[in-house]
């Protein structure tokens, strides 16, 4: 029993190692470990081996690869299998099939359970479908397929390759599913859609932990349902259940998708009671939220005072500053980070192509556009190529905006023609505007904001016989307008209107509210924009039409519901041209600042202006 403890316990020389321990200091223990003849030990080589394998740096893996290869003697399963762990998190993780088959070709070892635990785990980092169909194979062949840690890591595995039914498959031969192989379903249903069964699952678990209650809130904020993700999230603070970074950059995420800046602010003030410690990660999740939620200075606070910033720091702050209107001022910080010695990647680009955009620095733009390859060697991708059409639409420049479309390297995407399409609106470009719905209708036949945006190009010239015409095809296509939604946030809880629904319980004041603003617009000179409505009726039923989109509605009940602070508005379309104009003038007239923010951009209503400078 005693000669058994000490093959199991780590030797005291090799037990010094730590995630601390630099390269250098590895070397002097390896030293001491050849003079004293420990090595010479498989355990003890194989102990020390693994322990650098799993250090955090790179470094020290290849110097564990080095040592592993020096052996006279065939290394031990659990070397060979430390080995496999150890890359299946590297950033090589395919290495990992080499150690595999130096088990499969050795006299004497056969792999075991654990050898698979971790080769399912590389075929998860690999993404290849093929090569985890291959493993799981072996995984058969070996008979490890209803082992409770390989059945936990397949399940795992072909979430990350996006197969929910083989993890449907494999979760159903777990005989008793434990929390680990329970939470590993869970995480599957969530990231590849299925949250309600996740939901379900969740329910019936007979213990949480952070874990799964993160997988959860995951789940419902990357399926497009962060006000789900935000209940979730005050669920499990009734509970007790610990936060931890993961969990507050997940909320940070659900908060930023609906512009709910209070409770974005609650998640900032606990990192600061609590003193969390404020990693890249949770640092660029809180500029990223305050600057998409309409607050650009508190964004600016937050990242100047971050102690260590990366590329999508950087990034985030450049295009926040681009989405409130800020553009030189973005383009002003692209230039310090590139002094600071931080190398841009293609989401850089996209946030300075927008600062340049936002404020008419067309040759600016086309300057960092050409240096993406030719300095930086990254290839623009279709939204550059979009960005850079919008830039010369935003200048009224939409001649060469086709140019340039029609010089694109590859076929134009949807988002080129788009932003082409919307230029003529602006530019009331009718001829243009048609050509560019007919690229887009070939690409997608049922993309109802192309149809919607020439359709007010022919309203806006009393053309209703095209308008009818366009709304014919739309209908024989079955193509149908999306509602539009609106999204306001009022004590910490998020209110949800959409164009002609009248259930909120608040309704009757809103109406009221509305009533009221409809009649002081009216005094000072207001009369509504009813161009762009698509239907040739009577010019009142034309307004009544524009008094119910839902900006106005959120708006309206900002007014009666906010005392002292800023009305801010999330949109799931853009900002009509009505809606616009009404929202500058209760800016002035009711003396608020409104803060919207649509599919596009901010706008930033206060004094009867707008930072858009009437463009968007």
């Amino acid at each position: 029993m005693m000669k058994c403890l000490k093959r199991i316990a780590k030797h005291p020389t090799i037990s010094v190692v730590n995630s601390c321990t630099t390269l250098k200091e590895v070397k002097q223990i390896h030293a001491q470990l050849v003079v004293k003849g420990t090595l010479n030990n498989p355990h003890f080589h194989g102990q020390f081996v693994a322990t650098i394998a799993l250090h955090k740096t790179n470094n020290l893996l290849q110097y564990a690869n080095t040592i592993l290869h020096s052996q006279q003697t065939h290394p031990t399963l659990f070397t060979l299998n430390s080995m496999i762990r150890a890359f299946s998190k590297s950033s090589t993780p395919s290495k990992s099939f080499h150690f595999y088959a130096n088990i499969l070709h050795s006299n004497t070892l056969s792999p075991d359970n654990y050898t698979f635990t971790f080769l399912v785990r590389t075929c998860a980092q690999l993404h290849v479908h093929v090569t985890g169909l291959c493993v799981h194979g072996a995984v058969i062949k070996h008979g490890f397929q209803h082992d409770p840690h390989v059945q936990t890591g397949l399940v795992f595995m072909y979430a990350e390759l996006g197969c929910l039914r083989s993890c449907y498959a494999v979760f159903e031969g777990v005989v008793e599913p434990d929390l680990v192989s329970q939470t590993a379903m869970l995480h599957a249903c969530a990231k590849c859609g299925d949250v309600d069964f996740a939901r379900k699952l969740f329910e019936e678990m007979p213990e949480r932990d952070y874990v799964t209650w993160n997988a959860m809130i995951a789940g419902y904020a990357q399926s497009g349902r962060p006000r789900e993700a935000l209940d979730m999230f005050r669920s499990m603070q009734l509970e007790g259940v610990k936060l931890n970074e993961v969990s507050m950059v997940l909320v940070l995420l659900a908060c930023t998708h609906l512009g709910a800046l209070d409770q974005g602010r609650w998640v900032h003030a606990y990192v600061e009671r609590y003193k969390v410690g404020m990693t890249v990660t949770l640092g660029t999740a809180l500029v990223d939220m305050y600057a998409k939620c309409g607050n650009i200075d508190k964004a600016m606070e937050v990242f100047w005072g971050m102690k260590e910033r990366n590329v999508y720091t950087w990034s985030s702050a450049i295009g926040g500053l681009a989405m409130n209107g800020l553009g030189k001022e973005s383009v002003d910080l692209f230039y310090t980070m590139k002094r600071e010695g931080v190398q841009p990647n293609g989401v850089t680009f996209i946030s300075v192509l927008k600062g340049c955009s936002v404020v008419g620095l067309v040759e600016e733009g086309r300057k960092h556009f050409d240096t993406m390859r030719s300095v930086f060697g990254i290839d623009p991708q279709l939204e550059h190529y979009g960005l850079m059409v919008d830039m010369y639409g935003r200048a009224g420049r939409v001649d060469e905006a086709l140019n340039f479309i029609n010089s694109m390297p590859m076929k134009p995407h949807v988002g080129a023609w788009s932003a082409l399409l919307h230029a003529c609106r602006v530019c009331k470009n009718k001829e243009l505007g048609e050509l560019a719905l007919k690229k887009i209708v070939e690409l997608e036949d049922k993309n109802d904001g192309a149809y919607v945006l020439l359709s007010n190009i022919y309203a806006e010239q009393k053309n209703w016989e095209r308008v009818s015409s366009l709304r014919q095809t739309m209908k024989a296509k079955g193509v149908r307008k999306l509602p539009g939604c609106s999204v306001i946030e009022v004590d910490g809880e998020v209110h949800e209107f959409i164009v002609g629904d009248k259930s909120h319980p608040r309704y009757s004041e809103i109406e009221l509210k509305l009533e009221e603003i409809s009649r002081c617009l009216r005094l000072t000179g207001y009369v509504a924009n009813t161009n762009p409505v698509l239907f040739d009726i009577e010019e009142e039923e034309k307004e009544d039409a524009l008094s119910k989109h839902s900006e106005k509605i959120a708006i309206a009940f900002g007014l009666i519901s906010l005392k002292g602070v800023p009305i801010r508005v999330v949109m799931n379309l853009r900002i009509c041209w009505d809606c616009h104009n009404v929202a500058k003038m209760i800016s002035k007239n009711f003396n608020r600042e409104i803060i919207v923010r649509d599919r596009n951009r901010f706008h930033h209503f206060k004094h009867g202006q707008c930072s858009c400078k009437d463009y968007w």
